[in-house]
């Protein structure tokens, strides 16, 4: 079952463009890809997972997320990481890494050629990020 919160975030993406929304994953599966690779995702996350697990945002030119039961998976040693701290979940159109940092709720987009995490790109939780993500990637209308 998904939050009155994660609807609403999936109504919104819905009319704002093309979206390729996977199959979720059941709570077995995330708990086996947790305790395989000696991690638990953020809760937020976990909730994603459950209504798709992974996907595509704002195609043809958006974000795609990582899932744990379908590809592309997340690999918790991807060498987009900067450091041991943050698992990549996710690439920006760009290919920048989107992350979590461990034992956090805590989501960021990193900026490998400039070593750090964007200015502004830190969000406290995935719900959050996906909030952002249509201003992120730029598509938002003008405001007069």
């Amino acid at each position: 079952m998904i939050s009155d919160e994660l609807k609403k975030i999936i109504s919104t993406f819905e009319s704002q463009g093309v979206m390729n929304f996977l199959d979720p994953a059941s709570e077995e599966q995330i708990s086996q890809f947790e305790k395989k690779n000696g991690i638990r995702l953020p809760e937020k996350y976990r909730e994603w997972l459950r209504f798709s697990d992974g996907g595509e945002f704002f195609l043809p030119a958006g974000t795609q997320m990582y899932g744990v039961a379908h590809l592309p998976l997340i690999d918790v040693a991807d060498e987009g990481c900067p450091d041991d701290k943050h698992i990549v979940v996710g690439r920006m159109c760009n290919g920048d890494p989107v992350m979590y940092e461990k034992g956090s709720e805590t989501f960021a987009i990193y900026f490998p050629d400039e070593g750090k995490i964007g200015n502004g790109l830190v969000y406290n939780d995935y719900f959050d990020f996906l909030n952002d993500l249509y201003d992120v990637l730029g598509i938002a209308e003008d405001e007069d």
